[in-house]
């Protein structure tokens, strides 16, 4: 797992680096790596998510990133296998996981 701050969804990451890791670890237990902060949206959309979005679309066909936590399974060859829109659940993308390996 790796983690993407992005302030472009109501101002939630206005802070450092350091202040959203800090915030991560210790609110929420975060164990991953948590990358720098980066646009996902835009004319300045980092290179990642240009490639994440162009390979898979939200259910309604849009590209952009709806709203934070979305997520994207990426096979070991960078291969984006699937995207799942904020509300869906650790355990759901578990059982996506089982059928992949």
């Amino acid at each position: 797992m790796l983690g993407f701050p992005c302030n472009q969804f109501g101002a939630q990451e206005p802070g450092t680096h350091e202040e959203i890791l800090d915030f991560a670890t210790s609110k929420y237990g975060a164990n991953f790596q948590i990358f720098a902060k980066v646009e996902v949206n835009g004319a300045d959309a980092c290179d990642l998510y240009k490639h994440l979005k162009a390979e898979q679309s939200r259910p309604d066909g849009e590209a952009d990133i709806a709203w934070n936590f979305t997520k994207f399974l990426v096979s070991g060859e960078g291969e984006v296998l699937a995207r799942y829109e904020p509300g869906t659940t650790p355990e759901q993308i578990a059982a996506d996981l089982k059928e992949r390996l």
